[in-house]
């Protein structure tokens, strides 16, 4: 009603449906502004239970790149693993053992002896407790003189084969840009870096046998390429925390077991 005059201005019935009415179209107002606020603006992040979309997708993603990064790594363990294996004479491998995958601790003395085994160690004993190591697991020559070799590198030798001294190849000096050659046609096993031999390059061939050139300063052929002897696989260099010096590290493996090469290769 006016104040003044007293003449009615509105007027409206409070009953228990226009009350029901009323709480139930506010009630339903606040349920859709909620829904709302929570679908499409940000203030769902400060809800609890509720995150960001982008940081689902984000670690999603790292979740799938995780995975993948394992899988290689599988895969890398493998592939060194195959490289031991022809390097120590012993077949190639298509998975890792599970042994090498969760490790358990192997007792040694409860694991069974060949028959090689005890006659080796009989033997072994009667040396003397300072054998020298250039006694080495040596190999006959005469098995492999039939092997045509092809020198890697023309140069002077500064280094020779001291298995005494960890030393289990010969170093060559040569020319700056002087390239690198396959001494034996063979599969490359290995081309790649790593911190003590810089770029290294590993071949093997037939008979069981595998060379390795090592502190190159490039590499002209991948893993799995095939070579045939004499062919440029890499390029003279100093690379690698155990080079003091361009020159050429290069190993002769045969059944396992590291060679001398001046043995087998005139240079």
């Amino acid at each position: 009603m006016n104040d003044d005059t007293y003449e009615e201005k509105l007027s409206f019935r409070l009953t228990r449906f226009n009350v029901f009415l009323a709480f139930g179209t506010l009630s339903i107002f606040l349920v859709t502004a909620t829904a709302y606020l929570i679908a499409f603006t940000p203030l769902r992040e400060y809800i609890p239970g509720y995150g960001d979309f982008n940081t689902r997708r984000v670690l999603r993603e790292l979740s799938l790149k995780t995975d993948s990064l394992e899988k290689t790594l599988r895969q890398k363990d493998l592939y060194i693993l195959n490289i031991r294996n022809i390097v120590e004479g012993r077949e190639i491998v298509a998975k890792m053992p599970d042994t090498l995958l969760n490790p358990t601790g192997i007792i040694m003395d409860r694991l069974p002896r060949a028959p090689e085994d005890s006659l080796l160690r009989i033997e072994m004993a009667d040396l003397p407790v300072s054998a020298p190591m250039r006694e080495f697991a040596t190999v006959p020559v005469s098995r492999f003189v039939a092997t045509s070799f092809f020198p890697p590198m023309k140069g002077m030798i500064t280094s020779y084969f001291d298995p005494a001294q960890g030393h289990l190849g010969i170093d060559l000096v040569g020319n700056i840009d002087e390239t690198i050659k396959a001494a034996l046609a063979g599969t490359v096993v290995f081309a790649g870096w790593t911190l003590e031999t810089g770029n290294t390059i590993v071949l093997h061939h037939p008979n069981n046998m595998v060379t390795v050139y090592k502190h190159a300063r490039s590499l002209l052929k991948q893993a799995g390429n095939l070579v045939s002897a004499g062919e440029p696989i890499a390029i003279i260099g100093n690379t690698g925390t155990l080079s003091v010096g361009t020159h050429l590290h290069f190993e002769l493996w045969i059944n396992g077991t590291p060679v001398d090469p001046l043995d087998y290769i005139v240079f």
